[in-house]
């Protein structure tokens, strides 16, 4: 668990770090939407001197979910804080307001499925966002029913309506 706390820990900063990275000279029309445009690199960012202002990150999850549980854990232990970073969490109810958060800059990281930024690139975006880390192994999704089903197999679908997910990811029927 501790190697699982510090692996999420190093992400968290190292993500930092990218994202702080990321400014560029150019500007286009979607320019105007961003929160600031940085040119602090990874160096810049480092934190070993402890009178160094933190560095303000807002990170917007798509749902609180368990799955995240090594995050809370790390942001309860006071890690971000130890790596100088002052994190604030926002729970954005949903992949289409947690999108909507990055893009507009009211979010410089978001976590959510990789469908969100699939559909803005699609869309024609010209600052999209790039996915850039796993978080999570497996999907936190769980199949319930109305009724109890006895002997539940997978075939007992076929033919069924399956709703998925929640407003703003993806939905699919069978």
């Amino acid at each position: 668990m501790k190697k699982k706390l510090i692996s999420i820990l190093l992400t968290s900063v190292m993500t930092v770090g990218l994202l702080s990275a990321c400014g560029s000279a150019h500007t286009d029309d979607n320019t105007k939407n961003s929160k600031t445009n940085t040119t602090e690199t990874v160096s810049d960012i480092s934190r070993t001197d402890s009178d160094s202002a933190p560095v303000s990150v807002t990170l917007n999850e798509v749902a609180h979910s368990i799955f995240y549980a090594p995050m809370y854990a790390a942001i309860e232990n006071g890690y971000f804080d130890e790596e100088g970073i002052d994190l604030t969490l926002v729970t954005g109810f949903g992949a289409d307001k947690t999108m909507t958060a990055v893009i507009s800059g009211e979010a410089d990281i978001g976590f959510m499925g990789s469908e969100s930024s699939i559909y803005t690139y699609n869309e024609g975006a010209n600052d999209y966002v790039i996915n850039f880390a796993q978080l999570t192994q497996r999907a936190g999704n769980f199949l319930v029913a109305r009724e109890e089903m006895k002997d539940f197999k997978w075939t007992d679908l076929k033919g069924e309506d399956v709703l998925g997910g929640r407003k703003g990811v993806v939905h699919y029927t069978m």
